[in-house]
């Protein structure tokens, strides 16, 4: 059935009246037309069936001690973590602490964590606040791999790296000259070398123009303010180059030959405030050529930045208009665009237009064809612009040509054909790209499929973020939880499967099939330079006023029954969890000191503090470990 003869279904609830009055209302004068002609966009489909809902959500209520099929990785928003879930079961699994302090395992206490945090003047973390909002993983052949993952701070410009063989954070790298680190994405081949097939630089777009240098001097002239964008390399996580360029970045993309990486950019008019970033009627999706950025790198074609070493090439617009020899390029998409997403197939990026109604969806071919010399004018490169519904966000894919977009100001997702929408966009009106519609609940922002961005894309299950829960959980008090949703996109109907209340704010996710990760249940112990291989090795290490505590754990008991320290002494206490079994962390705490970690089989970490506080102080194991986990302590004695 076409969109222009779909029958009108039930009226949406009042509600969703509301809420798209509401949006509509706080985007009044701003939504400006797109130069593009599109079709309506389709009436709301009517809610699926309880029936089918009740049929398909069998699925997800796995039966005590069975294992979900797939991993989910979620941002932690202001928590600064990651959060893993089991999919699609939705159960949190484990939070990895990245950016912010974490009580449980220590993080921002050990030594270990903050030499990989930072520290401030005091010896503590660099920031106890932070802001993670997009993550993604490496990839081999177009598929995840299973060794990393990446996290954004948007708030202090840091990039976090994790480990998924221990899912821990085990760097993490501040970008200089940047404010507002927003999109990150890994590459998925080298741009050169087709024998690396496999992610070796994660790039990350920064959201906010400053002046460069941002010294103070020049807040007040709006032609100095600029957005960088950066390559990180994805073994040490230090920045390898940026990118000078017009506008701000939103999120990012690569495609799987590793040639081009883009952002969607608004503001490309350049403002410096709300009114002055409005009056372009259309933004870009800015395009990298990722050899020809380091081949001028590598020729001494950049400049530096204040105290920054790292080299910065001009991918202006002004700088760029040859295309021979541009490396950039910049596609004209509907203002004030939200998200880009790589089709499964390598074949497109796909822009949702936020303030438009449409997607806009550019065919990578055609790009590479404009750097070279090929293709007239870039904008010839988009293949398909059409409407989909109100407020367009972010897109996934299920692996058989749909997209999936969701739709913020009507509370939808929206399944759509790409090949069909280039047909209709081409001249073709009785292409029916619009595949479905489900109501969701409410205001969508991400959205991700299994195995969406990868070559595996497998099209099962859908997980929506929802930015607003309104009545779907127990009230609370003010602060509502967001509401991440699971839906069945196996067959041609999506089928809302489940709810789950998340504290704010998550933002991005990834889900990908449990065999890709191979996790260590124990840790290797020679890792550590500091392990204490043996208990016999324990005891207290005077160097004047500096001491060294090494102490083993072995349940129930710490090597040292006790230790004996003086008012004064700056203390190293270094602990060793020697026990070998699967899932037998010990925890160390130490009470009025502020100390409190854990400690997994074979793993080692160290504590620094001065004993400044005379007495008696029972350190004892915090997480529970063996029958006589209660008398697994010892004492911490500091003389005056």
């Amino acid at each position: 059935m076409s969109q222009s003869n779909r029958p009108e279904t039930e009226a949406v609830p009042a509600r969703r009246k509301f809420l798209n009055t509401a949006a509509l209302a706080g985007l009044a004068g701003v939504v400006g037309c797109t130069e593009k002609a599109a079709p309506a966009a389709a009436p709301a489909a009517a809610p699926a069936a309880s029936a089918a809902t009740s049929s398909a959500a069998s699925g997800i209520h796995l039966k005590p001690g069975e294992l979900d099929s797939y991993y989910g990785l979620w941002s932690g928003g202001h928590n600064g973590d990651v959060r893993v879930l089991g999919m699609p079961s939705g159960r949190e699994l484990l939070r990895i602490p990245c950016f912010r302090p974490d009580a449980l395992v220590g993080w921002g206490i050990t030594n270990e964590s903050l030499d990989v945090m930072g520290r401030n003047a005091q010896g503590g973390p660099l920031y106890n606040v932070a802001d993670t909002h997009h993550l993604h993983a490496s990839y081999k052949d177009g598929n995840y791999d299973g060794r990393y993952a990446w996290v954004n701070d948007k708030l202090n410009s840091r990039i976090a790296r994790i480990r998924l063989d221990y899912f821990v954070c085990d760097k993490i790298t501040t970008l200089p000259n940047v404010q507002g680190f927003h999109g990150i994405f890994p590459d998925k081949a080298d741009p050169v070398d087709p024998a690396i097939n496999y992610t070796t630089r994660v790039f990350c777009g920064a959201e906010f123009s400053v002046p460069l240098p941002n010294d103070g001097t020049d807040a007040n002239t709006p032609e100095k303010y600029r957005s960088l964008f950066t390559c990180v390399d994805a073994e040490t996580v230090e920045v390898r180059w940026q990118v000078l360029i017009d506008g701000n970045c939103d999120l990012t993309a690569t495609s799987y030959d590793g040639k081009l990486a883009a952002t969607n950019q608004y503001n490309v008019e350049m403002g410096v405030h709300y009114e002055d970033m409005m009056s372009a009627e259309r933004d870009a999706c800015l395009f990298f050529n990722i050899a020809r950025i380091e081949e001028a790198v590598k020729a001494g074609k950049f400049t530096t930045y204040g105290t920054s070493k790292v080299p910065v090439v001009d991918g202006t617009q002004a700088a760029n208009k040859d295309p021979l020899t541009a490396l950039t390029g910049y596609v004209s998409v509907p203002k004030n665009p939200h998200g880009v997403n790589a089709s499964p197939d390598g074949k497109y990026f796909i822009c949702a237009g936020k303030l438009s109604p449409t997607t806009t969806t550019i065919e990578l071919s055609k790009v590479l064809d404009w750097f070279d010399g090929k293709l007239q004018n870039i904008d010839d490169s988009i293949v398909a612009e059409v409407e989909v519904g109100l407020g367009p966000l972010h897109t996934a894919f299920d692996g058989r040509g749909n997209a999936y977009t969701t739709l913020f100001l009507d509370s939808q997702m929206v399944k759509w054909n790409v090949e069909k929408a280039i047909a209709y966009h081409n001249g073709d009106k009785t292409a029916e790209y619009i595949i479905d519609r489900l109501d969701v609940h409410y205001q969508p922002g991400h959205t991700n499929a299994t195995q969406s961005e990868t070559r595996a894309a497998d099209g099962k299950y859908l997980a929506v973020g929802c930015k607003f829960s309104k009545d779907r959980f127990l009230p609370v008090g003010p602060f509502h939880p967001e509401n991440e949703q699971i839906v069945d996109i196996s067959g041609d109907k999506m089928v809302l499967l489940a709810d789950h209340p998340v504290r704010g704010e998550p933002h991005d996710f990834i889900i990908f099939k449990r065999d890709i990760i191979k996790t260590k249940q124990v840790y290797d112990l020679d890792e550590s330079p500091l392990a204490i291989k043996d208990p016999k090795e324990s005891g207290v290490f005077r160097d004047g006023k500096k001491v060294t505590v090494k102490i083993t754990s072995q349940a129930p008991a710490f090597s040292m029954r006790e230790f004996t320290l003086k008012k004064g002494d700056e203390v190293t206490l270094i602990l060793t969890n020697l026990d070998k079994i699967e899932d037998l962390t010990h925890g160390f705490a130490i009470p009025k000191y502020n100390i409190q970690f854990v400690i997994n089989p074979l793993e080692t970490k160290s504590v620094t503090f001065v004993a400044d506080k005379p007495g008696v102080f029972w350190a004892y194991c915090s997480t529970f470990c063996h029958a006589l986990h209660l008398e697994m302590r010892t004492r911490m004695i500091v003389e005056a």
